[in-house]
Order: structure tokens, then sequence, then C-alpha cells
């Protein structure tokens, strides 16, 4: 088995490296405080034109037809620098999969190449609700036929770059007499349809430059052709096309737990106490030792989730997996790196705080840990019988 990455793949590592290296980090902490949101939109335009919104997406529609782990390396390597952008590129990158995936011609046509070129800075998927988190089914939002046109009505939340979308994936029962999960279909909703408002944005623990917001559909009138996929089929695309956000998530939480533990590493070699260096103590080597190497676990597990999906091989279970175990490694790498820097970890004159508060949320968006252990127990349990 061979796993080194191949020359096209080494190739993207190395140029979201640099790009991370001199673009995002430079401007992350000040980002993070509420700068100016233009250089955060100048930055996704030119990882647009970079080709990193369509990563697994096809040449015709301006992909760059890089495949999974291609996605899965650069996610990493943009987070260590910026988790709000690398969380951003993620979403962008299973919009258009899920398009490409569901979509008609006329659709895949119309809203993917608008992504991947930067023409559209984002966009959106709007399937949490405020009574609807983990239990997706339990959605109330709507849509009734009305002649040609649908017409929405309910409400979103925790919807991520909503303040800056082109298009939606919006999920709304369409059968309210259908069994629970059995009545949801999907559609593509413009950023500038009438109804459609954008409510309050979301005062967030972490990941600051990335907008967080409510949605809310007020008799918000859609063609016919916005359907998207089969009418009744959306809760099942809900709970497998999108699979595929759990490697990007779990991709970001690898990204930011290396950059804690690269800069506690960093400062151990430094830091005097006791007339030697810190990274002399055993108590810090071992927290080294275990944080590199949960990380490294973590790398393999989503290398293998990534690889599966590439494959066309089912992969969802092994997507939960890296899931879980990426993004709960690199909490536990950022709160052992601030231990490792003692007060200074706890203060803002090193980014050891910001990688754990950008870290806390990815136990949690994407499906919750515990929705992740379920998931693997659910088809372990299946598998054996």
């Amino acid at each position: 088995m061979n796993l080194d990455l191949n020359e096209e793949q080494k190739l993207i590592q190395d140029t979201a490296r640099q790009f991370a290296k001199t673009e995002l980090e430079p401007v992350a902490v000040d980002l993070d405080r509420g700068g100016d949101k233009g250089i955060f939109y100048k930055n996704l335009k030119q990882l647009a034109e970079l080709g990193f919104m369509g990563l697994n997406i096809k040449d015709p529609y301006g992909g760059s037809e890089a495949g999974v782990i291609a996605f899965s390396i650069a996610i990493t390597e943009i987070a260590r620098a910026c988790a709000s952008t690398a969380v951003t590129v993620s979403v962008n990158n299973m919009v258009c999969e899920v398009i490409q995936a569901l979509g008609n011609e006329e659709q895949k046509e119309r809203y993917i190449p608008m992504i991947c070129s930067g023409e559209y800075l984002s966009g959106a998927f709007a399937l949490t609700e405020p009574g609807a988190g983990s239990d997706p089914a339990s959605m109330t939002t709507g849509a009734r036929r009305d002649g040609d046109s649908w017409i929405l009505n309910g409400a979103k939340t925790f919807i991520t770059s909503a303040s800056f979308a082109g298009v939606f994936v919006v999920w709304a029962v369409t059968d309210p007499s259908a069994p629970k999960g059995k009545g949801i279909s999907v559609f593509l909703v413009d950023s500038e349809t009438a109804g459609l408002v954008i409510g309050k944005s979301e005062e967030k623990m972490g990941q600051h430059a990335s907008s967080t917001h409510e949605l809310h559909f007020q008799e918000c009138r859609i063609p016919s052709t916005a359907l998207m996929g089969q009418l009744n089929d959306g809760f099942r695309v809900a709970v497998t096309e999108l699979a595929g956000g759990r490697i990007g998530i779990g991709s970001l939480g690898l990204g930011v737990g290396l950059a804690a533990i690269e800069c506690a590493t960093r400062y151990a070699l430094e830091r005097i106490q006791f007339d030697k260096k810190i990274s002399e103590f055993q108590a810090i080597q071992w927290k080294i030792a275990d944080s590199y190497t949960e990380l490294e676990a973590a790398r393999l597990l989503l290398m293998n989730a990534a690889f599966k999906k590439e494959q066309g091989r089912p992969f969802a279970k092994e997507a939960s997996m890296a899931k879980v175990f990426a993004t709960e490694a690199a909490n536990r790498t950022c709160y052992e790196s601030m231990q490792i820097l003692g007060g200074y970890g706890y203060t803002t004159d090193y980014p050891v705080e910001r990688y754990t508060r950008d870290a806390r949320i990815t136990t949690i968006y994407e499906g919750t840990s515990e929705i992740q252990r379920l998931i693997i127990a659910r088809t372990i349990l299946q598998e054996f019988s």
C-alpha cells in the first residue's frame, strides 16, 4: 500500500501551504478580532482562482478534478493558518459536489462555475433549523406547490457564509403527510430571491471571520426548476451526499491541531525553567509525543475515508470515524498546547488561544461527535447482522 501523495496532490498541498503562510496567516488575528471583511473576501476570491473551490469537480463545470484526497490535504493546510477560511472553502466544495451529484445539466452549468470561479464567493447549505439540528428529519420549513412555482416558509439557523452566499441548497418539507423524513425535498435558491431574508449574525466563541446567520423564508417564491433531484427524496441526500463534508471538517480539525502543537513545540524549545528548556522535561515531551501521535492517526483515518470516497466505494462509516477522531484529537491537542505555554497560552500574545476557540466547534458542526458514534455503531451492527 502506497500512502505517498502523487505529484498533483503534492503540488496542491504546497500551493495551499504557501498561500496560507503568505496570505492567510498574516491577517488571521485581525480577522478574528473583527477586521476588514474585504480582506477575507479577497482571499476567498484568490483561492477560487487557484482552483480550491472545486477540487473534486469536473473540468467542464470549472472544477480542478483533483479528487477527495487533494480536497482533504488542502483544507488541512488552509486551516493551519485560518479556520474561518478553511470552513468556507470546505462548504463551497461540498455545495458544488452536491449540485454535481444531484442537479440536472442546466443547474450544474448555471451554479457550479460561479462558485468555482469566485463569481459567487460562497454557496451555502440551509439544513439546520432552531428545532432540528442533530435530528434534521424534524424540520418544519415547508414548500408548497403553487402553479409552476414552489413557495417556501420557515427558518434555518447556523448557516455558514449566509451573508455573502450566491446560492443556497435548501431542504424543505414537500409532503407533510409522509412519514418522518420521507417527504423532504432539496431546492436551489438564489440569494436575491424575494422572501429570502438573512437574519441575525451569530456571535460565536471562535471562527469569527466565518459568518454564521439565521435564514427566514417568508412566502419565498421559487420556480419549479429550482427542485434538485427527486421530489421527496431530500432526506436521503442529507444523510448520504453530505457525508463528504465530514472529511472536510475532520481535515480542518487536523490543521488547527497541527498549528497548535507546532506553536507549543517551538515554545518548549525556547522556554527556560529550572535552568533548562522545558522541552527537556518528560511531562512536556509526553504531551508533544501524544499530540503528534493522535494527529498522525487522524490524518491516516482521513486519508482512508477520502480514498474510499474517491474510489466510489462506501465511505460513510470511515468519514464518521475520521471526523470524530480528528476533531476530538484537535481539541485535546489545543488544550495540551495551551498547557505547555502555561499562562502565555491563555493570552492573545500567542495564537494557541485562538486555535483552541476555533477547534471547539469542529466536534459539533457537520454532525456532532455523538451523531458520528451513532452512525459508526449502526453501520457496524448492520454489517454483523
